[in-house]
């Protein structure tokens, strides 16, 4: 880690109005309300230990990330804003995103998050029609969601909003109409992210059963490369797997942990990767809210987890995280992090496959290594 290099706070905001079917993040419903000004508290301790552990460091970006943190009142965001002013330099161009639910309440608070001094939104949006709302649980109508989108871009210099893709009966014709359609409302961002079909959640008990039936491989893996196809055409290649924008409109939060930077991670179920003293540590904190409130209460933090990362699993985190992204991974950095050379032999074959591109001192995976990424990074690593 050198002084110059990126570092960004991350804030988990743990709560939804509802939960998504086919969600598997650290989101909790509380029907019977939210204590917020308890909550802040418990932020604004948490962030002076962090601080302790990272001092003199200058925040380039913060994540509001969730949950739903457009759940939060912008009072809130304001003052946990103040409270990483406080105690760390703000760059004065940092990028502040908030993530956002496009329903019509929420997006009455954009100026006030504006205000506050988020500069830029993601608006959760998932899919332009209500009957694949409904499906996947959202809480908006495709009108709210594109209404919602108006307003933030009169409010916010940058905008992103999320779609998912390969849903239930899903063709690739629909999905080329729905992703034409979203790419004439984009700003500068857009994350398309196949459907996935995650453990513990009831899409994947309904999925167990029959009862939830999604594209097969070789259809994903087709709209994969219209999207990419679409997507390049109107001006927002992808920079990452799943993220796409106009040049220069990359997620700066994103990037830092894709190119293996520090970031702290605040609030319950977060996680942050810290250098202290020359090592990297890899922090975690506990998951429910309640619980880990409770604990910072009394101990001045939530974690659960905190351990020292040796150099070859530093090296590791950044070659699984550096191959998502369209520039690739440093080899110099690479070798600097974990101090073992890549198999020159498994470089050529990759390359010879296909699946692996070498420019100069930065290796990429191609068009068709993206498709079995797993597999690439399990070879490398090996």
């Amino acid at each position: 880690m050198t002084p110059d290099e990126p570092f960004g706070v991350y804030v988990h905001w743990p709560f939804c109005k509802a939960k998504c079917p086919y969600c598997d993040f650290n989101s909790h419903v509380r029907h019977g309300g939210i204590d917020e000004a308890r909550f802040l508290a418990g932020y604004l301790t948490e962030l002076a230990h962090f601080a302790s552990r990272a001092p003199g460091r200058t925040v380039t970006s913060i994540f509001f990330g969730g949950g739903t943190p457009s759940l939060m009142g912008p009072r809130t965001v304001a003052a946990i804003l103040d409270g990483i002013a406080g105690h760390w330099t703000v760059a004065p161009e940092a990028e502040i995103t908030l993530e956002a639910n496009p329903t019509s309440v929420e997006a009455e608070n954009f100026a006030g998050y504006a205000s506050a001094g988020v500069n830029r939104v993601s608006l959760g949006v998932q899919a332009l029609d209500d009957a694949s709302l409904k499906a996947l649980g959202r809480q908006h109508s495709a009108d709210e969601a594109l209404a919602a989108l108006d307003i933030a871009k009169q409010n916010f210099g940058r905008v992103s909003f999320d779609l998912i893709y390969a849903r239930e009966g899903q063709s690739l014709a629909a999905w080329e109409n729905e992703l034409s359609r979203a790419l004439s409302y984009a700003a500068d961002h857009l994350s398309l992210y196949q459907l996935t079909i995650e453990d513990g959640t009831p899409f994947a008990a309904r999925h167990a059963a029959g009862r939830l039936r999604v594209p097969d491989g070789d259809s994903a893996s087709d709209m994969y490369l219209l999207t990419q196809a679409l997507c390049e055409e109107a001006g927002l290649p992808a920079y990452e797997i799943s993220n796409h924008a106009r040049p220069a409109s990359e997620s700066r939060h994103n990037l830092i942990y894709w190119r293996g930077h520090d970031y702290a991670g605040i609030g319950a179920g977060a996680h942050g990767r810290i250098t202290e003293n020359g090592v990297k540590r890899a922090t975690s904190t506990l998951k429910p809210p309640e619980e880990w409130l409770t604990q910072v209460e009394s101990r001045g933090h939530g974690l659960a987890g905190d351990e020292a990362l040796t150099p070859q699993e530093t090296a590791e985190e950044y070659l699984l995280m550096a191959l998502r992204l369209a520039e690739g991974l440093d080899v110099a950095r690479l070798e600097a992090l974990g101090g073992r050379a890549l198999d020159a032999s498994v470089l050529d074959a990759l390359e010879s496959d296909g699946l692996l591109a070498r420019n100069g001192a930065r290796l990429r995976a191609t068009q068709s290594g993206r498709l079995v990424l797993e597999r690439l990074i399990l070879e490398l690593a090996a």
